[in-house]
């Protein structure tokens, strides 16, 4: 094996750890695919000789991809009539490749990913890479063309916003309990049932996709929620499953086959604190390519 094969090789060992690294920067896994084969586009124009840590290497690169491709994707955003979630993780694991798995175990939560889209690019380059992969400020401040002292100021103020969120509960098995309990009194139509498991507070985002005339403002405060799912519980509950969403209690609506949506729940304090719907068709396209 040649040179140039050993280096792909050694590629193709880090490339979930990029996979990983872009998702989180990104929030979808397509976009995150893009980046990584820029990032190995890159590697294959530039010298080995030039390259001391190759996992540094790449990760750096992947980062600056990354960065770019949110500055785009923010001016584009600006055009974008509705809510833009994540692009959601569904864990089925007898079913998924090993790159997508590997993304999965090293996912961060919907309600995290939700925050981080708050932030700004920097922000969020100099978080998700110091808070999430460790990397130090010293490398980071390379990836962003800074001194350290600004990317520590940059992850500072990021982590803040982080913060000042709800924090989810992560007992899975909590998590799971509140979710069943909610689809039980959804499929019952108990909506006192409901009320009692929303939190005073709770916010029902919807990413029904790009196309104008399909924008919903979130849904705030518990009267609000339950009066939307009695109007659209009869017809949906019945076709929810729970699944995990980027390892958190979740549901299904439809199948792998047929998806009609992902609902993802932040659970705080063993009450649902946000509902995520997300219906965005080029979403759940890859639940169809991957059942």
């Amino acid at each position: 094996m040649g040179e140039r094969g050993v280096i792909a090789g050694r590629f193709e060992q880090w490339r979930p750890h990029l996979q990983s690294v872009a998702y989180s920067m990104l929030g979808s896994v397509s976009e995150a695919e893009d980046a990584v084969q820029e990032c190995w586009l890159r590697l294959d124009r530039s010298s080995p000789d030039g390259i001391n840590d190759l996992r540094a290497w790449l990760t750096t690169a992947v980062g600056r991809i990354c960065l770019d491709m949110l500055r785009a994707r923010k001016s584009r955003r600006e055009h974008h009539a509705g809510i833009w979630l994540p692009e959601p993780l569904i864990e089925e694991p007898a079913e998924e490749g090993p790159e997508y798995q590997a993304v999965l175990t090293d996912s961060i939560g919907l309600a995290l990913l939700v925050v981080l889209e708050s932030l700004t690019p920097p922000e969020r380059l100099a978080f998700v890479l110091h808070d999430i992969f460790a990397m130090p400020f010293a490398q980071i401040a390379q990836v962003m063309e800074r001194t350290p002292h600004a990317a520590r100021q940059l992850a500072s103020r990021a982590r803040q916003r982080v913060r000042a969120a709800p924090q989810p509960d992560t007992d899975l098995a909590l998590q799971r309990r509140v979710v069943d309990a909610f689809l039980a009194a959804a499929r019952a139509g108990d909506f006192d049932a409901l009320l009692a498991v929303l939190d005073p507070d709770v916010v029902f985002r919807f990413d029904l996709g790009p196309e104008r005339g399909r924008h919903r403002p979130p849904l705030t405060g518990p009267d609000a929620v339950t009066r939307h799912l009695r109007a659209t519980a009869p017809r949906f509950s019945p076709l929810a499953t729970p699944v995990l969403v980027n390892g958190a209690a979740g549901s299904l609506i439809g199948t792998r086959d047929n998806p009609i949506a992902v609902l993802g729940f932040t659970i705080v304090r063993g009450r649902v604190a946000a509902l995520d719907l997300i219906k965005d068709p080029a979403k759940l396209r890859r639940l169809r390519i991957e059942s």
